[in-house]
């Protein structure tokens, strides 16, 4: 396997691939969980950002003006991260894309999802990534559960999900081990669980909810800042 995935804490996931390295929500200054600093990337060809709060852009216009990465983002979101300084030219298609489109960066398929949220821009989203091996990966941003998740996995075969768990601002426990059963994920990182008192404080509900109603699915907890090699 020449795949590695690494999460940053809170919703920030890096993936790396022999061809391209790709951040989704940077945010690592101020994130309590993230090992190490925005400054510390060297590297990056794209980024990915889900909605326009603060803890899921974090850093990306700072790591996109220096390491030239392209931004991926919902039209509106893209444009507002463009007025704050990432070149038009890093900002896929121009303007950014939409839910149900597909970009394509050093061989990673990024494919925009609907999410159910709030933002101050465009419109929450999540994402499906699509490795060059065929690995496929979906990172549900910040969101409450729905029922067409069940479309996405019928439509892609979804080798690792990475869902939130912490409640008040998204699903908790429970809709998000539903959520994996519609899905049908394979595995399942939980995310945007801990960073703040407000949020879910472990995973342990997580993992009772996971095996009651997605038995089938593997629970990939991961330690911020740990690679865990992922492939077909």
């Amino acid at each position: 396997m020449d795949n590695t995935i690494i999460w940053h804490g809170h919703s920030c996931f890096e993936v790396r691939t022999p061809e391209a390295v790709a951040f989704i929500d940077p945010f690592l200054d101020g994130n309590p969980k993230a090992p190490a600093g925005a400054a510390a990337i060297e590297r990056c060809d794209l980024v990915l950002v889900t909605h326009d709060h603060g803890d899921h852009v974090g850093q990306a216009v700072d790591i996109c003006q220096r390491t030239g990465a392209m931004l991926g983002a919902i039209v509106g979101t893209a444009g507002k991260l463009g007025a704050a300084g990432v070149p038009q030219a890093q900002i896929v298609g121009g303007i950014g894309f939409n839910i149900g489109g597909t970009i394509e960066v050093k061989g990673v398929r990024a494919t925009m999802t609907q999410a159910f949220h709030s933002t101050d821009s465009g419109a929450p989203t999540g994402y499906i990534l699509t490795l060059p091996d065929g690995f496929t990966i979906y990172h549900a941003g910040d969101t409450g559960i729905f029922a067409s998740m069940e479309t996405w996995g019928r439509l892609y075969t979804i080798d690792l999900a990475l869902l939130p768990i912490g409640g008040h601002f998204t699903m908790d426990a429970r809709q998000a081990a539903m959520a994996a059963a519609m899905l049908g994920a394979k595995a399942v990182t939980p995310m945007h669980w801990g960073t703040f008192p407000i949020l879910t404080a472990n995973t342990q509900a997580f993992a009772a909810e996971l095996a009651r109603y997605a038995p089938a699915a593997t629970l990939q907890a991961m330690e911020p800042g740990t690679p865990v090699e992922i492939g077909r």
